[in-house]
């Protein structure tokens, strides 16, 4: 089947843009867009689709607000936000209220199209500038060392170097591409990675891996 999506961007340009992309894209179908968040919170627990793509800066209620009111909605429903925004007040905003990727505007639209893949099969695609903010967020140096968390023992030596390259902001076609290794592989590699340090997201293996 394939992935039903809907966008929530007021500009007008750059929605009509990102609704030709995904209706020429094999795998992806368009389902509705909007231009501000009341119309998608009104509308779209109607439309069910599986991806959401939100903006930020929207008229009235922005992008984050829009996101904690539409996952008791449509728990199913994955949100991507797609914006100008790389701070980190932003996002981790975001992430807290239940976005489940970051992805810039300026993001080139093959590495859109496949983070929205990513996020699909249980990834939290963010670009590499986003992901070095949310690693550099947990260096902050602290007065007592954490205990070491025996969990990371258990990676094998190539999820080792799976989640080293997580830390480095890498998504998952990077990885496989520097591991010489296909896509699948990688994937379940971090599924493999999440299960043993008992995470559920890029965020917290990354914060694990940095405590080691």
């Amino acid at each position: 089947m394939p992935i039903s999506i809907s966008i929530v961007e007021d500009n007008d340009k750059l929605r009509g843009t990102l609704a030709k992309v995904i209706g020429r894209t094999e795998g992806f179908r368009f389902v509705s867009d909007y231009a501000s968040a009341e119309d998608a919170l009104a509308q779209l627990p109607a439309a069910k689709p599986d991806v959401v793509l939100m903006d930020i800066n929207l008229p009235g209620i922005n992008g984050v607000e829009c996101v904690r009111k539409l996952k008791p909605l449509l728990p199913k429903t994955q949100v991507m936000m797609l914006t100008v925004y790389e701070d980190t007040e932003n996002i981790f905003n975001a992430l807290a209220a239940g976005a489940n990727g970051y992805m810039l505007k300026r993001t080139p639209t093959k590495e859109l199209i496949a983070a929205i893949h990513e996020m699909q099969r249980g990834g939290s695609p963010m670009t590499t500038h986003i992901a070095r903010l949310v690693v550099q967020s947990f260096q902050k140096p602290v007065a007592v060392a954490p205990a070491a968390d025996t969990s990371l023992s258990e990676l094998s030596d190539r999820e080792q170097q799976v989640l080293d390259l997580l830390a480095q902001g890498l998504i998952y076609k990077e990885i496989a591409d520097k591991l010489g290794v296909g896509y699948e592989s990688v994937h379940t590699y971090i599924r493999r990675i999440y299960e043993k340090l008992q995470v559920r997201t890029r965020t917290e293996a990354v914060a694990k891996f940095l405590q080691r």
